[in-house]
């Protein structure tokens, strides 16, 4: 039976498994938020209901829901099993780099699509109106967890290779 003690999770995964939690924090940060240049605008922002004019992940879309997942659950993976030696050298931490590129990747998309979450009339009004389609502190979180994830990970990658050199 594979030794699963916690004691034994090195920093660079225990770091993947913080990095992880913080992106599941971020699920419930605003994520995307109107603001108005114009002060009468802005007070209309305000006195609207905060789901109309401020989104969590969950509601502005799989663009932003998702890539999340895929930064926590490889973080929950290698402090599960990254001490178990035959999962490692199976690909772990290879797998764990590349779930998280993938979600760098999918978080630039959904940064580049941000005002996509609107359809085409409420774009034409926003813009008529002055309001601004920004970014809220959930999306600079998930992109600092991922980012942090990323480099923990190509540092777990470079031991293996390491590892798997000297025990040639």
């Amino acid at each position: 039976m594979p030794d699963l003690a916690l004691k034994k999770v090195t920093w660079r995964e225990w770091l993947g498994f913080a990095a992880g939690l913080l992106a599941l924090v971020a699920l419930f940060l605003p994520w995307t938020k109107l603001t108005a240049s114009r002060p009468e605008i802005e007070d209309v922002l305000t006195s609207l209901p905060a789901n109309d004019v401020t989104r969590d992940a969950w509601h502005a879309g799989f663009l932003a829901w998702a890539p999340l997942f895929l930064v926590f659950l490889p973080g929950l993976a290698v402090v599960l099993f990254g001490r178990v030696d035959a999962v490692r050298r199976a690909g772990l931490p290879h797998l764990w780099l590349m779930a998280v590129i993938g979600a760098l990747l999918l978080m630039v998309l959904g940064w580049t699509t941000l005002d996509w979450q609107f359809d085409a009339d409420q774009r034409g009004i926003f813009s008529a109106a002055g309001v601004e389609i920004g970014v809220g502190l959930g999306r600079y979180l998930g992109l600092a967890a991922a980012v942090v994830s990323a480099v923990v990970a190509f540092l777990d990658v470079r031991l293996l290779r390491a590892e798997t050199r000297t025990r040639r």
